[in-house]
C-alpha cells in the first residue's frame, strides 16, 4: 500500500518511529563503515532508559519531581547531615526573605501613592524600605551560607556514592565481573557518582526555585485570585519549549554517544605513545586525521539539525509567551480600570509576575538536569542492588596448615552463556605440595581456567577441588586466596612507584624497606632497583611527569619480586616468558626454581614443552580434558600428545628441518633447569 493511502494514525506512528529510531543506513558515514563495521550505537546501561528520556513531558516531570528531590535529600543526608540541614534551612529562610521583599514592594507603593506629598509618602514608607533592605541583606548572607554548605556537601556526596559502588564491586565474584550484562551495568553506574554530586546542586536550586515561586504565587493570590493562574499560563510555552528541546537532545545523545566516543578514540590514537612508532613508520597519521574529520563533520550535521529545530521551537514558544504575557497584563489593566485593584497592588503584582516567571523558567531547566542525572544515579543503585547475591562469601571451614596436595576430582566448567561448550570436562589430577607441577597444552586447552578454579576465583559446575582434603567450596575463600601468589604474562603493571608494584603482592602487610629488599633479592631484582632514578620511589608510568619506563624483562623481575613479597605457599606462574628472549627466559625460570627450592609449591602454566623439562610432574590438557600425566621423561618415552607437541616445537630449531617436521621423542633434552 502506498504511504499516502495509509490511515492517518498509521502514518503518524511511522513518522514518530522514524524520528526516534533512524534506520541502520541513516547518519552512517563511510568512516563508520570502514573503521567500525557499521553504525555505532550506544550499548551501555543508559540504553534501557531511552524511553524514559524521550517521553519527558510536563506531566511526567511534575510526577517525578518529588521523587527526584527525595533522592537528592537521601544522597545528601547519607554524606553529611549537618551540611544538609544548613542548606535546607538557608534555602527556606531565603524563600521567606523573598516573600518579605515582594510584600514590601506593595507596602512601599501603597505609602508613596497614598499621599499627594511625595516626601511624606517616602517618610511613611521608610520602615517598609528598611525591612526590605534587611530582607535583601539576609537573603544575600543566606545565599552565601547555602553556597558554602552546598560546595562542601557535593564532593562528599560524590565520594560516598563512588565508595559505596566500588566497595560492592570489589566483593562480587570474578565471574560476575566477566558477565557481560552485569559489567555493562557497572560501566554505566560509574557515572552515577558524578551525577549524584550534580543532583545535589540541581536539588538545591529546585528547592530555591520552588520557594521563590511559592512566595510570588502567594503574593499574587493575596492581591487577586485571577493573577496566580495567569502566572502559570505565562510559563507554559517556555516549559513546553524546554522539555521538547531536552527530549530531542536526549534522543540524539542516545543515538550518537558511541559515534562521539569513536571520534575521540581516533584523535587519541594520533598522540598515543604505544601507537606513535607505527603511526609514523606506516604513515597512518593522515589516514586517522581524515577519518576524525569525517566523523566529526557527521556529528556536526546532527548538531546543526538539532539547532534548527531548537530555534523553531524557541521562536514558537516566544510568540506564545508574548501572547500570554499580553493577556496577563490586559487582565491586570482591566482590574485597575474597574477599580478592583489599587495602583500599588498592581505594581507589586508586576514585580511578583516577573519573579514568578523567572523562577519557573529556572525550575524547569533544573528539573531537566535532575531527570538526566537521576537516570545514572538509578543505574548506580541498580548496580549496588545487583551485587547482592553475587558476593564472595565470608567465613567457612578452615584450611589445613600443611596439606599434602591440592586435588581436582571430576571438575567440569563452562562460562555462563558460552555457546562453545565446557572449557573443562571431567578433569581429575593433583598438585603435590613442595613440588613443581606443570600444566601444558595448546592455547585454549583450559590451563588458566583450571588454575583459577584451584585458586577459588571460579566455582566448578560439577566435581570438587580439595585443598589437603578440605573441599574449597566449603572453605573460607579469602583464606584460600591468601595461600596463592600469581606471576603471569599479563600481570598488572600498576601506574605507581616501584615500591607499590612489589608491595601490592600483600597490600595488608606492614610496608617495610627490609621486606621489599628481601623480595627483590629472591627475584634477583636488587640491581634493577638500585639502577632506578629514585630506587623504590621511582614512578613506573610514563603517563605522569617523572615517570620511568621498564623493559619486559625488568617488569618480569618485579612480578617475581611481587610474588616473593606475598610469601604464599603456592606460586602460580602463568606463561611468564612468552614475550622474553631466550636468555631472559632462562633467568626467569632459574629465579622461579629458586623460589620452589625454598619450599614453595609451584604450578607452572605454559604451552612451551621444553620449559617444563625439569618439572616434577606434568599434566597435559587438550580441548578441556586431561590426556596425560607423568614426569617429562615418562611423557617423552610414551610418545603421546606431549611428545608430539615437544617434537613439533623442537623441529623449529633444527637446521634444515621443514616446517611441521617432528623431532624424535628420544632426542636429547638441552641441559637447562627451571
Amino acid at each position: 500500500m502506498p504511504l499516502t493511502n495509509r490511515p492517518r494514525s498509521r502514518r503518524r506512528a511511522l513518522f514518530r518511529r522514524r524520528e526516534h529510531a533512524p534506520s541502520d543506513e541513516e547518519f552512517v558515514s563511510e568512516s563508520e563503515k570502514l573503521l567500525f563495521g557499521g553504525r555505532l550505537r550506544y550499548d551501555m546501561g543508559w540504553s534501557r532508559h531511552v524511553d524514559a528520556r524521550t517521553e519527558l513531558t510536563l506531566r511526567s516531570t511534575l510526577v517525578r519531581l518529588p521523587q527526584m528531590v527525595a533522592m537528592s535529600v537521601r544522597l545528601a543526608w547519607s554524606a553529611d547531615r549537618h551540611a544538609t540541614w544548613t542548606v535546607a534551612a538557608a534555602e527556606i529562610l531565603r524563600g521567606l526573605c523573598q516573600a518579605v521583599l515582594l510584600l514590601g514592594v506593595q507596602a512601599v507603593l501603597t505609602e508613596v501613592l497614598a499621599d499627594e506629598d511625595i516626601t511624606a509618602g517616602l517618610r511613611a514608607a521608610l520602615p517598609a524600605m528598611l525591612l526590605m533592605t534587611g530582607a535583601a541583606a539576609a537573603a544575600a548572607v543566606l545565599g552565601a551560607v547555602s553556597t558554602h554548605a552546598d560546595g562542601t556537601l557535593r564532593p562528599k556526596v560524590e565520594r560516598v556514592a563512588r565508595e559505596r559502588y566500588l566497595e560492592r564491586a570489589l566483593r562480587v565474584e570474578l565471574e560476575s565481573i566477566e558477565d557481560h550484562a552485569f559489567h555493562k551495568l557497572l560501566e554505566s553506574a560509574q557515572f552515577g557518582a558524578t551525577s549524584a554530586r550534580e543532583m545535589i546542586g540541581h536539588g538545591t536550586r529546585v528547592v530555591s526555585g520552588l520557594l521563590s515561586l511559592t512566595a510570588a504565587a502567594g503574593v499574587l493570590a493575596v492581591l487577586h485570585p485571577l493573577l496566580m493562574p495567569m502566572l502559570l499560563v505565562m510559563t507554559l510555552p517556555s516549559a513546553w519549549a524546554t522539555l521538547t528541546i531536552a527530549r530531542r537532545r536526549y534522543a540524539s545523545y542516545h543515538q550518537w554517544i558511541q559515534h562521539s566516543r569513536a571520534a575521540h578514540e581516533i584523535s587519541r590514537l594520533i598522540i598515543e605513545e604505544d601507537a606513535a612508532a607505527e603511526v609514523r613508520v606506516h604513515g597512518v597519521g593522515p589516514f586517522l586525521l581524515h577519518h576524525f574529520r569525517a566523523m566529526s563533520e557527521s556529528y556536526e550535521g546532527e548538531q546543526a539539525r538539532l539547532a534548527r529545530r531548537a530555534a523553531g521551537t524557541q521562536l514558537t514558544a516566544s510568540a506564545l509567551t508574548g501572547a500570554t504575557a499580553l493577556a496577563t497584563y490586559l487582565v491586570l489593566g482591566g482590574l485597575l480600570w474597574t477599580g478592583m485593584m489599587e495602583v500599588a497592588a498592581a505594581g507589586a503584582a508586576v514585580v511578583a509576575i516577573r519573579t514568578g516567571t523567572s523562577s519557573l523558567d529556572s525550575l524547569f531547566q533544573q528539573v531537566n538536569s535532575m531527570h538526566e542525572d537521576s537516570l545514572f544515579v538509578t543505574d548506580l543503585q541498580r548496580a549496588i542492588d545487583g551485587a547482592t547475591g553475587r558476593e564472595i562469601p565470608r567465613g567457612g571451614s578452615p584450611l589445613p596448615e600443611k596439606p599434602e596436595a591440592i586435588t581436582v576430582e571430576g571438575v567440569s566448567f563452562a562460562f555462563p552463556g558460552a555457546k562453545t561448550g565446557p572449557v573443562l570436562r571431567n578433569v581429575s589430577l593433583s598438585f603435590p605440595m613442595g613440588k613443581v607441577t606443570a600444566l601444558v597444552g595448546e592455547n585454549g586447552s583450559g590451563k588458566t581456567t583450571l588454575v583459577k578454579l584451584v585458586c577459588g576465583l571460579y566455582r566448578p559446575q560439577s566435581g570438587r577441588i580439595l585443598f589437603g582434603g578440605q573441599d574449597i567450596a566449603r572453605a573460607d575463600r579469602h583464606a584460600l586466596f591468601s595461600r596463592f601468589a600469581v606471576v603471569g604474562q599479563d600481570f598488572y603493571r600498576w601506574p605507581f612507584t616501584a615500591r607499590i608494584n612489589v608491595a601490592v603482592g600483600r597490600a595488608e602487610a606492614p610496608l617495610t624497606e627490609e621486606r621489599l629488599d628481601r623480595a627483590a633479592g629472591l627475584a634477583e631484582a636488587g640491581p634493577l632497583i638500585d639502577g632506578l632514578p629514585q630506587r623504590w620511589s621511582t614512578l613506573l608510568s610514563r603517563v605522569f611527569q617523572r615517570g620511568h619506563q621498564l623493559s619486559g624483562g625488568q617488569w618480569q623481575k618485579l612480578g617475581i619480586a611481587r610474588a616473593a613479597y606475598r610469601d604464599a605457599p603456592v606460586l602460580v606462574v602463568d606463561e611468564p616468558t612468552a614475550a622474553l628472549d631466550a636468555r631472559a627466559e632462562q633467568e626467569v625460570f632459574r629465579r622461579i626454581r629458586a623460589l620452589a627450592d625454598a619450599g614453595r609449591t609451584v604450578i607452572l602454566i605454559t604451552h612451551r614443552m621444553a620449559s617444563v623439562r625439569d618439572a616434577d610432574l606434568v599434566h597435559v590438557l587438550h580441548r578441556g580434558e586431561l590426556v596425560e600425566s607423568g614426569t617429562p621423561g615418562e611423557l617423552l618415552d610414551r610418545g603421546g600428545h606431549y611428545a608430539e607437541l615437544y617434537g613439533l616445537q623442537a623441529a623449529q630449531f633444527e637446521r634444515g628441518s621443514p616446517p611441521g617436521a617432528s623431532r624424535p621423542p628420544s632426542a636429547p633434552v638441552p641441559p637447562a633447569r627451571i
